[in-house]
């Protein structure tokens, strides 16, 4: 049986904060790695920067590989584990900047980067959209990852899956007013393509947004393997309230179960590409 033991973490990033970001994320590494073997580990979206930095990301992009990488992959290489995290990444030309994610490998260095393809309005007034959909081959199987929006694009997982990806990463920042929306998205995706997701979702408020959380992983056919549950408190009038909180979930999937799952089911095979011409046009 081929085994990846992934775990997804539910964190709040300080907006602007990289340091103190950087810190918990390792110190998070850490925790995890020590308490259980893990061969992945996965952080929300723009987890370096927080999510809403305007004109500051000009400032707190960063190359890959690069400072940012070196630290995460240091502590990736002392606790010889994968890790994705989500940052916004600088190319050579300055004025060039991408929201994406980085996988590092356990010998600390990066593995693969991903440029987040579809981008909300807020994202499009400082990054550039990636152009790129390709898996990763890695050591514990074949991942696919993808960045918060792309979720509502089914092109994005079925281009993965159809290239062969048996997981899918997705480090995210979806709001709290769209938390159903996520639910029912991971859910459909894990559905349609026969695959595994794992899905870090951070959570927090930042000046416009209110994050939401409900990180999960999830099965072949969309069951719901482990999710990170909401804290739940009562307010001195008797109201009782839930907010999400940090931490993670880690789950042992079993990639053999997608090719077992898809020959059961036939979704893959049932598809008729020769009618979709429309799906690749523009308007």
């Amino acid at each position: 049986m081929r085994e990846l033991k992934i775990a997804v973490v539910q964190m709040q990033p300080q907006l602007g904060k990289m340091q103190a970001n950087i810190s918990r994320m390792v110190e998070l590494i850490r925790k995890i790695a020590t308490t259980q073997p893990v061969d992945m580990i996965v952080f929300p979206e723009l987890s370096v920067t927080g999510y809403e930095g305007g004109q500051r990301f000009t400032q707190m992009a960063q190359r890959v590989p690069g400072a940012v990488t070196n630290i995460i992959g240091q502590a990736a290489h002392d606790f010889a584990v994968h890790v994705v995290i989500g940052m916004a990444i600088r190319r050579d030309v300055e004025a060039v900047l991408y929201n994406g994610a980085v996988l590092i490998a356990p010998d600390g260095e990066v593995e693969a980067e991903y440029r987040k393809v579809h981008l909300q309005a807020d994202e499009r007034l400082t990054f550039r959209p990636g152009r790129t959909i390709k898996p990763v081959e890695t050591a514990v199987g074949t991942i696919g990852i993808m960045l918060g929006w792309d979720l509502v694009f089914p092109e994005v997982a079925r281009n993965l899956v159809l290239q062969g990806a048996e997981a899918l990463i997705i480090p995210a920042a979806w709001e709290t007013k769209n938390i159903a929306i996520w639910r029912t998205l991971l859910m459909a995706r894990a559905y349609e393509n026969d695959v595994f997701i794992a899905a870090a979702n951070r959570f927090g408020e930042e000046p416009s947004y209110v994050f939401g959380g409900q990180s999960a992983i999830l099965a072949p056919g969309g069951e719901v393997l482990a999710a990170i549950a909401d804290d739940t408190h009562e307010t001195e009038a008797g109201e009782v309230i839930t907010t999400p909180g940090e931490g993670y979930a880690v789950v042992r999937l079993d990639l053999d179960a997608v090719r077992r799952r898809r020959e059961e089911t036939q979704i893959i095979l049932a598809r008729q590409p020769g009618t979709y011409r429309a799906i690749v046009s523009k308007y």
